[in-house]
């Protein structure tokens, strides 16, 4: 099988980032993104079914998140970005970030091992630290935000390509905890819906459940699953639609757009939330009962 271990999708992700890279027109520029996805990345590439064709969403989320991250570093003065499940991520190294910023990744113990290796004696533009720590591990990971919470006072966190593979009790558990942290401002995450699901379970499904990567999260209430846990969103940005403004459509993109026409509005905006990135903002403790006092019921995905 292509994908034996959950790390291996980074591998897969990094592919798609050398793919972008070495085209004239890139979006962005990760020139250590073919080393790190090595021949293993390839491959996934190659073999899994539909994943050359799914470059497009891949890439289009990479750039989303450089735009977010370095919009808010550049105007909300934030001092610490903990990047969650950071895999192969480069960003401290290829984006243009201050030198003051700190910046944390925190990964498991082989892959971050990895990454280390493979770049060494690379220089990053920030502060960088890399720490080994299970997220699954409760007791750790909120050991590891109480002491890097305790360092930052206008914090973003990161969780590129993790919800998914969570249940949504661990995704709760995970806001929860987060949310502990009174340094941790804003959060930035990916988000499927459950329109996604049978595409990606169809597609990859049996394969990443071999590998240990059975995918999990597609909340059936959207962004308003994070509510309840101290977590609002402030931006939404649609996969689809921002591939149509970066040039990186899927095929048969503009028949979609065709069909959307004569679609119901309803229709369009379920397209539209199909997937995304999603940037939570910190809220107190009682906003669930202050916002939705008659509790969340049957809302639709928002």
């Amino acid at each position: 099988m292509p994908i034996e271990h959950i790390s291996d999708t980074a591998r897969w992700v990094a592919f798609y980032r050398a793919m972008e890279s070495e085209r004239p027109d890139a979006l962005f520029v990760d020139p250590w993104a073919r080393r790190l996805a090595g021949a293993k990345g390839e491959q996934i590439v190659r073999e899994l079914p539909r994943a050359r064709s799914s470059a497009w969403a891949m890439i289009v989320r990479t750039a989303l998140f450089d735009e977010i991250v370095l919009r808010l570093v550049q105007r909300e003065g934030v001092d610490l970005v903990l990047n969650l499940a950071a895999g192969l991520d480069t960003r401290p190294f290829r984006l243009d970030l201050p030198p003051a910023l700190h910046w944390v990744d925190v990964d498991l113990p082989d892959i971050s091992a990895y990454k280390q290796q493979t770049l060494d004696g690379e220089v990053p533009r920030c502060r960088y630290d890399a720490v080994v720590a299970d997220l699954a591990d409760a007791e750790a990971r909120r050991a590891v935000f109480a002491r890097l919470g305790a360092t930052a006072q206008r914090a973003l966190v990161m969780t590129e390509g993790l919800l998914i593979y969570l249940k949504p009790g661990q995704v709760g558990a995970l806001a929860d905890d987060l949310h502990g942290q009174r340094a941790f401002r804003w959060w930035l995450t990916d988000l499927a819906s459950p329109w996604l699901r049978k595409f990606m379970e169809r597609s990859w499904g049996k394969t990443l459940e071999v590998g240990g990567s059975r995918m999990h999260f597609f909340p059936e209430e959207g962004v308003e699953f994070f509510v309840p846990h101290g977590w609002s969103a402030i931006e939404f940005r649609s996969s689809v639609e921002e591939a149509h403004r970066l040039r990186r459509e899927m095929t048969l993109a503009w028949l979609w757009r065709l069909m959307g026409r004569v679609q119901s509005a309803k229709r369009r905006e379920q397209v539209r939330r199909i997937s995304g990135v999603v940037l939570l903002e910190r809220t107190d403790a009682n906003v669930a009962e202050r916002l939705f006092p008659d509790g969340l019921g049957d809302r639709p995905f928002a």
